[in-house]
């Protein structure tokens, strides 16, 4: 297991999401009864792609977002690559998830392969909520749906402010209004600044898959824009369980 995981997993109360024994309703399925993972993607009731459902993404970009990515293609400013090779070499003993604090957009959309932090999408027309099992507590992101605009002047927040807005059958979620603390990974440690403002592309591949493009758009710590595709699973006939962080015990032993 990684380090960086265990420390997470030191304070953390954790399990797989689940509902036991229950087959959910509407899950196409196979003649052994199996979910149908290549089932063609549902669509809502007013034709855009329904992407509601528990869903977990592949572990390694909990680890670094950036994993797929060419040498070149994540420039950061020398500051911010002083700060993430720092975090890297102190062995993330400053990872703002080993106090108990939100993982931040995008990284708290991430599992790792020993703790799943698994997030449910609730659609509606105008709203679409994520709620997240994560290694700190539970919490949630409001995406608008409504034709508002981002907030010019917002209170800064560790999951800043969304709005979305279909672009065909795709989801495009637009966030900012970011508190400056958060890490877009944890083994790389990328900085996040006040000036992030991140890109998500929700795509329905099928019934089973979905995909997210993230693009980091952050003048104050990288020199271009940057996009990371992750790849993301259904956890049919499965929920999320509350996850909270308490008597935490890691910090006299950090150092």
């Amino acid at each position: 297991m990684h380090r960086a995981a265990c420390l997470v997993l030191m304070w953390c109360e954790l399990a797989a999401a689940q509902w036991l024994n229950y087959r959910a309703p509407g899950i196409p399925r196979l003649a052994d009864g199996k979910v149908n993972l290549s089932a063609p993607a549902p669509r809502a009731a007013d034709g855009k792609p329904d992407l509601s459902g528990v869903w977990e993404s592949s572990p390694e970009y909990f680890y670094d977002l950036a994993n797929d990515l060419k040498p070149g293609e994540v420039v950061m400013l020398p500051w911010a690559k002083t700060l993430q090779a720092e975090r890297e070499g102190k062995d993330h003993q400053d990872d703002p998830l080993s106090t108990c604090m939100p993982p931040g957009v995008p990284r708290i959309s991430m599992s790792t392969p020993n703790a799943p932090h698994p997030f449910k999408i609730v659609q509606t027309p105008s709203l679409v909520i994520l709620l997240y099992e994560t290694s700190a507590n539970s919490t949630f992101r409001q995406v608008f749906l409504d034709g508002r605009p981002l907030p010019k002047d917002p209170q800064p927040t560790w999951l800043g402010y969304s709005v979305g807005r279909w672009d065909g059958d795709t989801l495009v979620v637009d966030t900012a209004g970011f508190n400056g603390r958060s890490w877009v990974d944890t083994a790389k440690g990328h900085p996040q600044t006040d000036a992030a403002h991140v890109t998500e592309r929700f795509r329905r591949l099928d019934f089973g898959h979905l995909e997210i493009g993230i693009t980091i758009d952050d003048p104050k710590a990288y020199a271009k824009p940057w996009t990371a595709r992750v790849p993301v699973h259904l956890l049919a006939d499965s929920e999320l369980i509350e996850t909270f962080c308490e008597n935490e015990k890691d910090q006299v032993h950090k150092r």
